[in-house]
């Protein structure tokens, strides 16, 4: 029996979607963003050298079809030619630019309403909303309450959130609404609590997601965000892809963030730490995972680290290394499996501002030989994981197999 591994490496876009103009950083409109292009221009023309050098070196991608997807989502031909790979580019219809949005229709559900956004102004929320978080957390207010970057905030409040108590509150252009203390003045569990506790009334509002956002460090030497982040979404509203799969009795397994973006919603295992910690897993699973299983993995640290922060020669050194420990895993596949490579956005580096980008995503398949699947939606790579695995599939997507 057939095995499916799906591989969200999160934020690497390939070029600007056909609606990119009603997106923004700022004021700036999408338009051109692209990701995967940009890094590779920058590192050919020697402006990502820090910690790297010279040409963008991910020959496994390449060989999958990066290259080519490239091409065809932008006309941008900055990568070699794929030998072994099946591979195409993939179009988002949900009115999102974010992980929810992403995620679920990759997994077969576009998202069926607008996502409620917190207004660029100081204060960003309702007080109301403020007045609720503070009580949850049984202080007497709220620090942040803007648009912010996490590691720029935690930096100006820090200090101050350590002496008070107040949790630090802030959003940006997605839909969500995150919450940074200090793991151990404020507590983790703490925060996870006050997280949950106040997550249903952001939900209510259609925002997607609450975050919690710890941290560590003093005043003097500076703070650091832990791996210890957890993010409470809405639950999706209709079956997904891993419900599709769990109810035909497959096991379902998830790497990363998989399972608080759906709730674990149709989701038996599940496993979290930094993207090497990730990465291990994923091998772990190539090696034991069970015939007829999917296993659902998500590789954050892209967008994290390097995207917002719009570190270039970072995300060139990410994609290398993923590039090189994936080159270890895709002799371990089985005969009949089937492992897709994509993503649930952009956020291109060489962008203004500090937002996701608005691009088509790669969808890269070994497994199948090498072939063009042509432009397809994200939705179809549901469908079409559904079709692999023989299980009845849901929602709009359409198998490109």
């Amino acid at each position: 029996m057939t095995r499916v591994f799906l591989v969200v490496m999160d934020s690497v876009g390939i070029g600007g979607a056909p609606d990119a103009d009603r997106f923004f950083n700022g004021k700036v409109p999408d338009t051109g963003a692209n990701t995967v292009a940009h890094i590779a221009q920058a590192c050919a023309e020697g402006r990502a050298q820090e910690g790297r050098s010279g040409p963008l070196n991910i020959p496994n991608l390449v060989n999958l079809g990066l290259g080519d997807a490239v091409q065809l989502a932008s006309g941008e031909r900055v990568l070699g030619i794929a030998n072994t790979g099946t591979w195409g580019c993939a179009r988002e219809h949900s009115l999102g630019k974010d992980t929810p949005s992403g995620h679920w229709e990759l997994a077969g559900l576009p998202v069926p309403w607008d996502w409620h956004y917190f207004p660029n102004t100081q204060p960003a929320f309702p007080y109301d909303l403020a007045r609720a978080v503070a009580q949850a957390a049984g202080t007497d207010g709220i620090l942040g309450d803007c648009h912010a970057s996490g590691t720029v905030i935690i930096d100006q409040h820090g200090p101050e959130h350590m002496s008070s108590g107040w949790p630090i509150c802030y959003t940006s252009a997605d839909s969500v609404f995150q919450i940074a203390a200090h793991e151990e003045t404020f507590g983790l569990d703490r925060l996870l609590k006050l997280c949950s506790d106040v997550a249903p009334l952001l939900h209510q509002m259609k925002v997607g997601r609450v975050i919690a956002r710890p941290f560590l460090g003093s005043p003097v030497k500076g703070f650091t965000r832990t791996t210890n982040r957890k993010d409470f979404a809405i639950t999706p509203p209709a079956p997904i892809l891993t419900n599709w799969a769990q109810d035909a009795g497959r096991p379902v397994h998830a790497i990363g963030k998989i399972g608080d973006i759906f709730s674990m919603q149709g989701i038996d295992t599940l496993t979290k730490g930094s993207d090497a910690d990730l990465m291990q897993a994923l091998a772990n699973k190539v090696q034991t995972a069970e015939s007829g299983s999917l296993t659902f993995a998500n590789f954050v640290e892209f967008d994290s680290l390097y995207g917002h922060r719009r570190d270039i020669s970072g995300y060139a050194r990410a994609l290398e290394w993923f590039d090189a420990q994936l080159g270890a895993i895709l002799p371990k596949l089985r005969k009949g499996d089937m492992l897709i490579l994509t993503a649930d956005h952009g956020n291109d580096p060489s962008w203004i501002g500090t937002d996701h980008t608005r691009e088509q995503v790669p969808v890269l398949i070994a497994g199948l030989g090498s072939f063009s699947i042509g432009a397809v939606n994200f939705a179809d790579v549901a469908a079409s994981i559904a079709h692999h695995l023989n299980i009845p599939a849901q929602g709009p997507g359409r198998s490109f197999l």
